[in-house]
């Protein structure tokens, strides 16, 4: 399964200068770390293969089959910057609600909502309003909503802000038992996320891509002279301000 953007270009306003242009990528297999700074176009990317905005120019298809689809939408989860809690409903029914949206039946949703809720750990808090979670509980909801009717393609905007070092240990083990053909891209600006066994690396500035490969790829960006534990850190830096590579 391929999610490819051809291509494409969006600006949030028509005399607006675009936050992409002329972008073109290929989500890789596995798990993809997207990096860089604020502005770089990382949630405007995650929105448009998300379908929830159309680009002005170009095409993103899923094994061919264009975004606005019903079959794309199907097969492909968002979990934005921020998790809204919907009134009047629990947290299982917020997960469900999410599942019967992309198509699944209501018996089908109910039952795939526990399975997810307990997957991110939250099924004591399953009959809990959702408006009364703490942040980062709202937030595994939301990671819960992303699992429920399991996608193809999952893709995480910041998933981890707002929990504990618990929740991360946790979220990071459930991306970890995922299958080997659901793919993943996961904006962050925490470098230290490339410690959950991340496959792939990609770094959007001004929207483009400046870097897209492996780990150890990215590594190599970092200086000779890098601090030992901030070689990461330092890569994502070199990157960032323009030195531009792909490998």
């Amino acid at each position: 399964m391929t999610l490819e953007i051809r291509s494409c270009t969006y600006a949030y306003r028509p005399w607006a200068p675009p936050v992409l242009r002329d972008l073109e990528y290929t989500l890789p297999r596995g798990l993809t770390v997207l990096l860089g700074p604020n502005g770089a176009g990382k949630s405007t990317l995650l929105r448009l293969a998300a379908s929830v905005a159309r680009p002005q120019k170009g095409t993103i298809t899923l094994d061919g089959t264009p975004s606005h689809r019903r079959a794309y939408r199907a097969a492909v989860a968002w979990l934005p910057q921020r998790v809204i809690p919907m009134t009047g409903l629990t947290a299982r029914e917020q997960v469900a609600y999410a599942g019967w949206l992309k198509g699944m039946g209501k018996r089908a949703a109910w039952d795939a909502a526990a399975r997810a809720l307990a997957r991110v750990e939250l099924s004591e808090e399953a009959e809990t309003k959702a408006r009364r979670l703490s942040g980062g509980q709202l937030r595994r909801v939301g990671v819960a909503s992303a699992l429920v009717h399991e996608a193809r393609v999952l893709l995480l905007d910041e998933p981890t802000a707002g929990m504990d070092p618990h929740q991360r240990r946790v979220f990071h083990d459930t991306l970890g038992a995922l299958t080997d053909d659901v793919r993943v891209l996961l904006s962050t600006h925490d470098v230290a996320d490339l410690a959950a066994a991340a496959d792939h690396v990609t770094v959007l500035r001004s929207g483009r891509v400046t870097f897209s490969g492996t780990p150890a790829g990215f590594l190599a960006h970092a200086p000779a002279d890098s601090a030992p534990g901030r070689v990461a850190e330092a890569a994502y830096t070199a990157l960032s301000e323009g030195q531009w590579a792909r490998g």
